[in-house]
Formats: C-alpha cells, sequence, structure tokens
C-alpha cells in the first residue's frame, strides 16, 4: 500500500485525533490535548459524538464508578475523569496503547484511575471485584466483541443496579442479542456508526 493510500485509509480516525492527539472536550482539562499510539483498531471517538454521548451522561457522570473496555486512548474514560467522575478502570490489551494510558494518567497527575493490561472479554469472565455505574463499550470493528463484552458484564456482576452502557459499534450490527433488563435510552447513527445508550434495569 502506497504512502496516499495509507493515508486515505486512516482518514476517518485521524479526524478526532490530528498529529495522534484526542482532546478533552469539557470538565477540568477541557482543551487539553493527550497523546495517541497509531495502531491498528485503535478509532477514537470524535469530538462530534464524544459531546453528544456526554451530553446524555450530563446528570450521570459526577461521582460514577466507570468502567472503558476497549480503552484504546482512553478518550471516553479521560473525559468521564476530566467531569468529575469518582473513578475509571481501563482496559486494554495492547502493551504499548496501555503504557500510553498509563503516561496520560500521569500528565494529568490522576490517582482515581488504573490501567488494566488485559483482553477484555477475557478479563470480564471473571467476577467482578467492583460494579460501575457507567460502561464505555467501543471495540475495534468488525471482530463481533460487542455481544460477548455486554452477556460478560451481566452474568459477572460487573453492573450497579442502575447502570448507564455505552455502545458505539458498526452501524450494520443490528442482531445483537443484549440482556432484557437493558433498556435502550438514546440512540444516533452517523455514516458507519451507531451509537446507544441503555439503562440496566
Amino acid at each position: 500500500m502506497g504512502r496516499n493510500q495509507q493515508v486515505k485509509s486512516h482518514e476517518k480516525s485521524r479526524k478526532s485525533i490530528p498529529n495522534g492527539f484526542i482532546r478533552l472536550i469539557s470538565g477540568k482539562w477541557r482543551g487539553k490535548k493527550l497523546p495517541v499510539k497509531d495502531k491498528e483498531g485503535l478509532r477514537p471517538t470524535t469530538d462530534r459524538t464524544k459531546e453528544t454521548l456526554f451530553n446524555w451522561l450530563m446528570h450521570d457522570v459526577r461521582d460514577a464508578n466507570c468502567l472503558d473496555c476497549f480503552s484504546g486512548s482512553g478518550s471516553l474514560a479521560f473525559e468521564a475523569l476530566s467531569r468529575f467522575a469518582k473513578n475509571a478502570t481501563l482496559l486494554e490489551r495492547n502493551k504499548q496503547v496501555a503504557k500510553q494510558l498509563r503516561e496520560n494518567l500521569q500528565l494529568l497527575k490522576v490517582d482515581n484511575a488504573n490501567v488494566v493490561e488485559t483482553d477484555s472479554i477475557n478479563y470480564l469472565q471473571q467476577t467482578a471485584a467492583q460494579q460501575f455505574d457507567i460502561v464505555f463499550i467501543d471495540p475495534p470493528f468488525n471482530k463481533g466483541l460487542v455481544q460477548p463484552c455486554c452477556i460478560a458484564l451481566e452474568e459477572n456482576n460487573y453492573l450497579a443496579p442502575q447502570a448507564l452502557i455505552y455502545i458505539e459499534m458498526e452501524a450494520q450490527l443490528s442482531d445483537l442479542l443484549l440482556p432484557q433488563n437493558w433498556q435502550l435510552l438514546k440512540e444516533k447513527t452517523t455514516g458507519q456508526v451507531a451509537y446507544q445508550l441503555y439503562l440496566r434495569g
């Protein structure tokens, strides 16, 4: 693949991370840019989508225990922490990406978050040691990760009684079998990507 083709193939993901950065859009670190590793499958949530999501979560994120599955750039967890979430756990399988996440936590002097270098699905097969109020699920596309992640969260007791679960996935994924006690609150589709927010009943 030539240089021009490579640039084109990464064009969508780079819209939100010019020069390998994510930007925090509100809260105590508003406008702060954090470096991001350029890795295959790493597709940070765009600023516009992130703004929509955190408008949905406006009254819930403060003092929430947050879990960021398939954390990648950490964009969602860092945004939640910027908006005064109580704590955040970031799950990331790639060693270099996890290292960058830890460095970014140090850069922000965060003491209420931790990075777990692990495969998210394997991690969620364990019985939970902590329950979470907000869970972000934004896995690499086209790998069939959304449904097993959601089932494991429910079955292994990771969710607080009124937990909110955010899912970002391929727009064509219309046949998900999610836990019956999850209620769809918000939904939006932009191009190839679908965004959904569920409430655990």
